[in-house]
């Protein structure tokens, strides 16, 4: 087979290190690519929004299947436009997409289908949101309806806060479209775990569970990222609150998407928070997260392409998802001054370390070639993952690993997965 990855990150790194390992497939090629996917791919220099381009190269390779790793082309409709020119393609249809692409939606719909999250309103009217938050109870949370890089969520603990949100979000347009809707929510406590799971529109198969750490500093002080690293599993996530998230969750939430015609395939990111009255959703994804991504694939022991081709097919019922019984852990090898302002183009070294460890994974996020020297180009430059027997041994090893590493902005949190001392 030859396989196409749509994006550029840690994400589609660890996704193209999974479709190599399968003996299904022969060739691999990504647009756009970074320098670390090139090693498994051959790059493309297509933009992951640049559909007809994407099209056209996929029908010029006769690519056998297109995997779309990226929210942005799903919320746009690249898989519609894929099956539409007779393409196979790995994700949701744009209609299906909106799960993750509007908060406002999947708010809507967990309301009409019972599905536990928090309370919230809706608003397009920055006024009216205003009005309604003299009268909440703080703390409260505030989204942007749209995507907005795992950016657009502002904690406010007071009403000057939430006025200041208002502003940012619905006025000030500073996530651009994504704030013409915003979704005032009740502030949950508890535990945050993620659940990555494949779905063929009928059936879901979750995957082992992860953490995410979103915040900038140590001690989840700072600016939201797109995440700073991750452990898998969640010591957490217990046989009873899977079976709960199965009976009310999971499956609820694929069933609801079907009776409202938007049939879901491809992944479905369930963002949960674990309160004392019980699991409720956070928040949808509509593809792997990054960098859950980076600890879950290198755990699963099937072969990536026979479980997304079964998502394709509608035969996931057949398929049994396996993990390895060990652990991983991410950390994020990020440039100083990220998320807001931080230097390209700086030459990374210690790369070919990681050839010599079995076990040990570094995944380009944000990285480039100059020349034939690998050079930062992004906020978050690689995900540095490590397996061990257990959560700590795991940890001890990313940790010792980014040490290979040399660049000379590099900045990384060093308390990821601190919830495993708590456990």
């Amino acid at each position: 087979m030859k396989v196409l990855i749509v994006g550029s990150g840690g994400r589609e790194h660890a996704i193209a290190y999974s479709v190599a390992k399968s003996e299904k497939v022969d060739k691999i090629y990504c647009a756009p690519g970074n320098a670390g996917i090139a090693e498994l791919a051959e790059c493309a220099p297509i933009g992951a929004m640049e559909f007809d381009k994407i099209v056209a190269f996929a029908r010029e390779k006769r690519i056998d299947l297109v995997i779309v790793g990226m929210d942005d082309p799903l919320a746009g409709g690249l898989v519609d436009e894929l099956e539409a020119a007779g393409i196979r393609a790995f994700g949701p249809k744009k209609n299906a997409a909106v799960l993750e692409g509007s908060k406002a939606f999947s708010k809507d719909l967990m309301k009409k289908y019972n599905i536990p999250t928090a309370g919230y309103e809706n608003f397009e009217d920055p006024e009216e949101a205003l009005a309604y938050l003299k009268t909440a109870k703080f703390p409260i949370v505030l989204k942007a309806d749209g995507l907005a890089l795992g950016k657009g969520v502002l904690i406010c603990s007071t009403y000057e806060e939430a006025e200041a949100g208002v502003k940012t979000i619905m006025v000030d347009k500073q996530f651009g479209a994504s704030g013409n809707t915003m979704v005032v929510e009740e502030f949950m406590t508890g535990r945050e775990v993620s659940v990555l799971s494949f779905v063929d529109g009928n059936t879901v198969r979750t995957m082992t569970s992860a953490q995410d750490h979103k915040r900038a500093g140590d001690g989840d002080t700072g600016l939201n990222t797109g995440g700073m690293g991750t452990f898998s599993p969640s010591p957490f996530y217990t046989k009873e609150v899977e079976e709960f998230c199965d009976r009310y969750i999971y499956q609820a939430t694929v069933d609801a998407m079907k009776e409202e015609g938007r049939p879901f395939k491809g992944i479905i990111f369930f963002g949960l928070m674990l309160t004392e009255e019980g699991p409720k959703v956070l928040e949808y994804n509509a593809r792997f997260g990054d960098p859950e991504a980076q600890v879950v694939l290198p755990r699963m022991k099937n072969d990536l392409i026979e479980v997304i081709e079964a998502c394709v097919d509608g035969t996931l019922d057949k398929i049994d998802l396996r993990f390895e019984d060990n652990a991983a852990v991410c950390v994020v090898l990020a440039s100083d001054g990220y998320p807001v302002q931080y230097e390209k183009g700086l030459p990374i070294t210690g790369l070919e370390e990681f050839k010599k460890h079995d076990g040990y994974y570094c995944f380009h996020a944000g990285t480039k070639f100059d020349g034939e020297q690998i050079v930062t180009n992004g906020g978050r430059v690689l995900g540095v993952t490590a397996k061990g027997k257990d959560l700590k041994e795991a940890r001890a090893n990313a940790y010792a690993a980014t040490e290979w590493v040399k660049f000379d902005n590099k900045y990384m949190r060093h308390d990821i997965g601190k919830a495993i001392d708590e456990a």
